[in-house]
């Protein structure tokens, strides 16, 4: 019996072309959705891009001339009255009696100069006074008997004449020297340092033993005496603000070491002309100062009543631009481009500025503008949230 082995039978290969096709079209609906993503993300990017090229700026409107009432502009106090006392004999000081803060009246005694020389001159004085008057006497004793030897032919006519002329120098001299004197007992009297009239010792600049030099500009004063009843206010007024300075006015001022006080100035009167260095007009005010509350040289902020003034624009000092073409603002146009102005500043008020050239009420004014910005420039506007809407054509 014969076995046959079997005969294998070839197999065929599974049918992969429904699969293949199947993928074939995954893989290109893939490709083409990321290509979507990156075509969409790209277009994101660029429109983001283009938005930080424009710079985003904040607006604000300038505020009207009428709405501002008062200015405010610093000013100086100083005493009514005030005399830097000086020496007029040379000498030592020998006591002082009045030390910064006194009040003193009028001819009261402040300090007292020794001053031995002149104490000498005037003793000298006085000697050659004596002299002169006992010559003077002898010279007119002589005067009369020479004159009754004359009546009697004794003597001739010129030798008496001659004795006549000098009992008259004689006479002359007496007089030169009481005038002498009468000078040193003057200067004697400033030997004591008294004060012109009432008020307060505002500064001592000696001591016991100082070296007096009289007459010397270069020399500080011995004492100073201010009368501060009432203080002398001066403001210097900008030009263009001139004509606020009117008779009568009154001005209210702040000053630093009095908080919450007010005191009131009433004008007495301005310099009539324009400082050439600092274009203002110097105001002077009276302020009554009873209590004593204010101090010579003391800082002051002075509250000026204004007239209404309706071409006056205010804006914030941070909208100015300093450039080659002078001051300058941002004012962004109805087509959303930036329109650089030339501006005339009128008054600086430090955080404010008051413009009478240039602005327009209702103008949009870009404020902190960049550095960068030119004419013609298109800028986004940042809204109330902070997010920033371009400004599209």
């Amino acid at each position: 019996m014969s076995h046959d082995a079997p005969i294998a039978t070839p197999q065929r290969p599974p049918k992969l072309g429904r699969a293949v096709r199947i993928g074939l079209v995954v893989a290109v609906l893939a490709t083409i959705a990321g290509v979507a993503v990156r075509a969409y993300d790209y277009h994101r990017v660029v429109k983001w891009t283009d938005a930080q090229i424009l710079p985003t700026v904040q607006l604000v409107t300038p505020e009207t001339g009428a709405s501002q009432q008062a200015m405010t502009l610093p000013g100086h106090l100083d005493a009514w009255i005030s005399a830097p006392i000086h020496a007029r004999v040379s000498g030592y000081l020998k006591s002082w009696s009045r030390d910064i803060g006194s009040q003193v009246t009028a001819g009261e005694s402040l300090a007292e100069i020794d001053t031995p020389e002149l104490d000498q001159q005037f003793e000298q004085a006085k000697a050659d006074l004596a002299r002169a008057q006992a010559t003077a006497k002898l010279a007119v004793l002589t005067n009369k008997r020479w004159q009754n030897l004359l009546t009697s032919n004794s003597v001739s006519k010129q030798e008496a004449d001659e004795k006549a002329g000098e009992a008259e120098a004689a006479q002359a001299n007496v007089l030169a020297a009481q005038a002498n004197v009468d000078r040193i007992a003057a200067m004697e009297g400033f030997k004591h340092v008294t004060a012109p009239f009432a008020g307060t010792v505002t500064a001592r600049n000696t001591d016991i033993g100082d070296l007096i030099s009289a007459n010397n500009d270069s020399s500080q004063p011995l004492f100073t005496v201010s009368d501060t009843t009432r203080m002398r206010l001066y403001v210097e007024v900008p030009q263009g603000y001139a004509d606020a300075i009117r008779p009568g006015m009154t001005v209210k001022l702040d000053v630093p070491d009095h908080p919450g006080e007010q005191f009131t100035g009433q004008l007495i009167g301005n310099s009539g002309a324009v400082n050439q260095a600092s274009g203002a007009l110097l105001a002077q005010f009276e302020v009554a100062n009873p209590k004593g509350d204010l101090l010579p040289g003391a800082y002051a902020e002075v509250h000026l009543p204004m007239a209404d003034n309706s071409h006056t624009m205010t804006v914030p000092a941070t909208v100015l631009i300093f450039r080659a073409q002078g001051p300058q603002v941002a004012v962004l146009g109805a087509d959303g481009k930036a329109e650089l102005r030339n501006v005339h500043i009128a008054l600086d008020l430090g955080d404010r500025l008051q413009i009478d050239q240039g602005l327009q009420p209702g103008d949009r004014i870009i404020n902190h503008p960049p550095d960068s910005l030119m004419q013609g420039d298109r800028v986004q506007v940042a809204n109330a949230t902070g997010d920033s809407a371009a400004k599209q054509e």
